[in-house]
């Protein structure tokens, strides 16, 4: 009699609960006739930066349903649906009635939009409780607002730089570049074998860490544009001189088509020069081809093509950076991410691949931002500006605090790196995207590929350490802990400290 009352009791409360929702979706509703009309591009972006100007961190539940409904058409009808019964539910693995909101979400948008899922549907995550869909109504935004299962909604392709005039007549290659330089011979030292070390390993005592550690064994998973193929170093030659042991694995997570159905990859290689540079400053070996060393040399790597350029903006840019996190965060063997990109407003969808991320331990660094013209109102960029991330920026040399020329900074950095020279104003040498070939590199991004090969030292000196364990020590040994500086975090790493 028991068990038949409490079945009696649970069956009412499942019928209270659907009806409950069912009348908050049965409710008119009513869009005035102003509210009704889209706005154009450019009034959407005066609006998004009238809320990031503010010194706020801009997302798309700050605007009005008649901005987020525009911004969705203006990017092909494309929507992110994060769903879940609190902020919290990122992981599809560990919200049980995962497929039961989302049918419920799937039939309001059946309802309002008067089309069969399966028609709009354009992509369904298999780790985080997210979907892509087309959506053309204002009415269907609106609905799903009302569902208590509902955790964000956001236009998943609108490009606010494409749709920026200016931006577009003046637009810069976005950190891309297949150039060469020869270096300067005050811009590096050369040691055994025959390797050359970046003058910026010294401001922070790398070379003496060497002695404790080089990284071996700590596995380093970089998400930017790829990994060249023309740059044997990082290839064929990742195992070469006194760097043995290692491995070097090669992803492409990007879809280079303006059609949101398509999926098929344009492959792991390198076509933009950027993730190239970050890859070997982190890890280049220590060559006898007289060519840079990494800070990690003997650190294993693993780099994903997630982006053809730095500017995270539109769809397959972002889905690409989403499943780079979440298929670095299912290796077991990566333990540190590091990604020198990010865009000037917050992404639902990789707000949840990083936070996947974080929840199996990985120790991430982003980048604190690089200034354009048409970024320079932003203070710390996302994704850097999120507390599962470790923000990084970049100062010149000298004792005070400048941050370099085109770096960012704010009460969101971490730690500062000094990638910048006061006279020459030259940067970090690095490998090319050719074989045989140096480059600089400056900017936060340099800077943040850096502290991720210092936090490789750390940890694989104390391999069973948990990731709090080497971020702490970390920040212990950098120039203005216990303190955090307002502008530049706990200031410059003594690498050597790090690892004592």
């Amino acid at each position: 009699m028991k068990n038949k009352l409490l079945k009696i009791l649970f069956i009412t409360s499942i019928m209270f609960a659907s009806c409950t929702n069912d009348d908050d979706n049965n409710d008119p509703i009513l869009i005035n006739a102003n509210e009704n009309i889209a706005l154009k591009a450019s009034e959407i972006n005066i609006k998004i930066e009238e809320i990031a100007s503010a010194n706020t961190n801009f997302n798309w539940n700050q605007v009005s349903n008649q901005v987020l409904w525009s911004a969705t058409l203006q990017g092909q009808n494309l929507m992110t649906i994060g769903f879940g019964t609190t902020q919290n539910d990122f992981d599809r693995s560990k919200l049980s009635n995962n497929q039961f909101i989302q049918n419920e979400l799937f039939a309001i948008i059946e309802k309002y939009e008067g089309k069969k899922i399966k028609d709009i549907l354009v992509s369904n995550d298999e780790f985080l409780n997210l979907f892509d869909v087309l959506i053309e109504k204002q009415e269907t935004i609106i609905a799903l607002k009302r569902s208590k299962s509902l955790r964000y909604i956001e236009p998943a392709d609108y490009r606010y730089l494409e749709n920026n005039a200016e931006y577009q007549k003046k637009k810069s290659s976005s950190g891309c570049g297949y150039e060469n330089a020869t270096l300067s011979t005050l811009d590096y030292t050369t040691i055994a074998p025959n390797a050359k070390v970046p003058w910026i390993f010294y401001q922070h005592n790398i070379p003496a860490a060497w002695n404790i550690s080089t990284g071996a064994g700590i596995t380093i998973g970089v998400v930017d544009t790829g990994l060249s193929g023309s740059q044997s170093l990082m290839n064929s030659n990742f195992n070469s001189g006194q760097s043995s042991g290692r491995t070097v694995q090669r992803f492409g997570t990007y879809v280079d088509s303006f059609w949101p159905w398509s999926s098929t990859t344009d492959g792991v290689n390198d076509k933009c020069g950027h993730g190239t540079s970050m890859s070997s400053v982190a890890t280049s070996p220590r060559n006898s081809n007289g060519l840079p060393v990494g800070v990690a040399y003997n650190a294993n790597l693993v780099t994903y093509r997630a982006s053809s350029d730095v500017l995270l903006e539109g769809y397959h840019e972002q889905n690409g950076v989403k499943n780079a996190f979440t298929g670095l965060a299912n290796n077991a063997n990566v333990k540190i991410i590091s990604m020198s990109m990010g865009y000037i407003f917050s992404v639902g969808k990789i707000v949840d691949g990083i936070r996947y991320a974080h929840s199996k331990g990985k120790l991430i660094f982003c980048a604190g931002g690089t200034s354009t013209t048409f970024t320079n109102f932003v203070g710390v960029i996302f994704p850097a500006w999120m507390s599962e991330t470790v923000a990084v920026t970049g100062i010149k040399e000298g004792s005070s605090y400048q941050k370099c020329d085109v770096c960012h900074s704010g009460n969101k950095i971490d730690f500062t790196i000094v990638m910048e020279r006061l006279g020459s104003g030259n940067t970090v040498p690095v490998n090319s995207y050719y074989d045989n070939l140096s480059n600089y590199v400056g900017g936060s991004s340099v800077a943040t590929a850096t502290t991720a090969g210092i936090a490789a030292l750390v940890w694989s000196k104390n391999p069973s350490w948990t990731r709090d364990q080497v971020l702490n020590k970390m920040k212990q040994s950098s120039s203005f802990y216990p303190n955090k500086n307002s502008e530049f975090g706990y200031g410059n790493i003594n690498a050597l400290l790090a690892v004592q």
